[in-house]
């Protein structure tokens, strides 16, 4: 019998169309909830958390399995639907469908179900059916075979890119492979800065002004190329992927709200990789809550000085460039009174990190996604230009930061795919090779499983976090879809990654190993760029207003 179904792809978006009515119900359930007179109710959404946030889970499930239907759909007409693209596409359909009936985990203690809300799922009960025989264990364990025949290659499926976008594919895959996996976890466990000479040959390769118009330095490829590339560079390790992560935000900072003179002061050298900036917004006592930030700027004249504290800042000793936020209306007490700066500072040594005067501040030791460490920085008088003032505008800070949240979440999904692709390599060259009563241990069900729903979710989360890409480069609103990238892919990469430690058992555990730097540096998808309870409340409001 074949594992495939014969009419796939009609499964597929059927599939899809039953978890969006679902999402629906569930929608419509929770709304009854937080609403009145039509209206959100704040202080309803807060109290009514799990549902809330269980419908933003439901919805980011249900557009995973929408484009992975269409992908699937587009693939069966050029001919290309193969069993590496089926069998995964299947699995994942049958498990989210039936997650989404039975219960999806927000967290490993906090499952969502669609009873705790009164919606009816039994509309999904036959589609599960349907799909249960081709996600049972002979399916599984083809994948795993399939997933040996694939090693070498960037994805065991085929990635639907066109001959430009799979080019770059191939080429940084190719790079990683030879630069950064040998490389990795020597770095990781001397727990050193990422060598400069890398940062200078990913400027080379155009890693920094990837998606930057060709006027100002950049290749101008898209979102999609960003994805493409972050993914390729975390699967050798997370802090190469992540370098792009700052100059990502720092060109789109400048190349929306910028004024002449900033674009052609900074661009430049910020697309050649020769001007290395960091992010410096968040604050001991704000976290997500950035409209609470209290690090001032006090104006004298034509200069402005800088007073407060920042903390997790990453890659700030050795930037040259700060996308600094800051107060700059003291008498605000939200967002309105807060200011974007691009200051320049001197790049700092492991002896004496901050040089300039007005500033300090010290490393904080992380357990993972390590290569450009994290900072506490004290401002005291720190002297910024007023030419610095983004825009030349006050009070624009919030705003013009928020722009820029849909790419960093799009990138910061494709980094945890990048990791969670990682975990799976790992598992599967240990699965192979590790033998236990006279066979490998990829050949016993409990461990083919775990790799099987490993190549499952990321085949998943790729087309999620390739769908808000696309939809950014056609200039659609898409802080929605990049949410649902965000939130699925740190899930997905933390599963993969503390999978993979299992699948190794005791070895897994010890840190001469590199599956346990993916597993420290898989934790922090989940928290940074918008932890997930946070990811998760976002979507729940857009989805509860109504997303446009």
């Amino acid at each position: 019998m074949s594992l495939i179904l014969p009419d796939l792809p009609d499964v597929l978006d059927r599939a899809a169309n039953e978890a969006a009515a679902l999402v629906g119900a569930v929608s419509s359930a929770v709304g009854g909830r937080v609403k009145k007179d039509d209206r959100l109710d704040r202080a309803a959404l807060d109290a009514e958390q799990h549902v809330a946030h269980g419908l933003a889970w439901s919805a980011s499930y249900a557009e995973t399995l929408r484009q992975t239907a269409d992908w699937a759909k587009a693939l069966a007409a050029q001919g290309r639907l193969g069993e590496a693209e089926a069998l995964p596409a299947q699995l994942l359909a049958h498990e989210y469908l039936s997650q989404m009936v039975g219960g999806i985990p927000m967290s490993q203690g906090e499952m969502f179900r669609p009873a705790d809300v009164f919606a009816p799922a039994e509309r999904l009960t036959h589609l599960i059916g349907r799909l249960r025989p081709v996600a049972a264990q002979a399916t599984k364990t083809r994948i795993v075979e399939l997933l040996d025949h694939a090693r070498g290659r960037p994805s065991l499926e085929a990635s639907g890119l066109d001959e430009t976008l799979e080019a770059v594919r191939n080429q940084f895959y190719a790079f990683t492979a030879q630069k950064i996996t040998p490389r990795a976890h020597g770095w990781h466990l001397r727990d050193k800065l990422i060598p400069l000479s890398l940062l200078e040959e990913l400027g080379d390769l155009g890693v920094f002004g990837l998606t930057a118009p060709e006027d100002w330095g950049g290749s101008g490829l898209g979102k999609v190329a960003m994805c493409v590339v972050t993914e390729a560079l975390s699967r050798g390790w997370i802090g190469a992927g992540s370098l792009g992560t700052r100059s990502e935000i720092a060109a789109e900072l400048i190349l929306t709200h910028g004024t002449d003179d900033q674009k052609a002061g900074l661009m430049p050298g910020i697309t050649s990789g020769r001007t290395i900036p960091t992010a410096v917004f968040t604050e001991p006592e704000t976290g997500s809550d950035l409209g609470a930030l209290r690090t001032r700027a006090v104006r004298e004249g034509d200069v402005w000085r800088i007073y407060g504290a920042k903390t997790w800042i990453t890659h700030a000793a050795r930037a040259d460039l700060m996308t600094l936020l800051v107060r700059t209306d003291p008498a605000s007490k939200d967002h309105r009174g807060l200011s974007m700066f691009l200051a320049q500072k001197p790049r700092g040594t492991p002896e004496e990190p901050f040089p300039a005067p007005g500033m300090g501040g010290g490393e904080i030791g992380v357990i993972g996604y390590r290569g450009m460490k994290e900072y506490e920085i004290a401002f005291d008088g720190f002297e910024v230009p007023h030419a610095a003032l983004l825009g030349g505008r006050e009070g624009q800070g919030f705003s013009q930061l928020m722009a820029t949240f849909e790419s960093a979440r799009i990138q910061t999904a494709a980094r945890a795919i990048g990791v969670a692709q990682n975990a799976l390599d790992l598992a599967l060259d240990y699965a192979l090779t590790r033998k236990q009563f006279g066979q490998p241990i990829a050949q016993f069900p409990r461990v083919a499983n775990k790799l099987a729903m490993m190549a499952a979710e990321i085949l998943g989360a790729r087309r999620l976090a390739w769908y808000a890409a696309r939809s950014k480069d056609e200039g659609r609103r898409c802080d929605l879809e990049a949410g649902m990238a965000k939130l699925v892919a740190a899930r997905v990469a933390w599963a993969a990654a503390d999978n993979a430690v299992q699948i190794h058992g005791g070895t897994g555990f010890a840190t001469e190993q590199p599956v346990s730097r993916v597993l420290a540096d898989a934790r922090i998808l989940n928290i940074f760029e918008g932890a997930g309870e946070i990811q998760a409340q976002v979507i729940a409001r857009r989805l509860l207003e109504g997303a446009n």
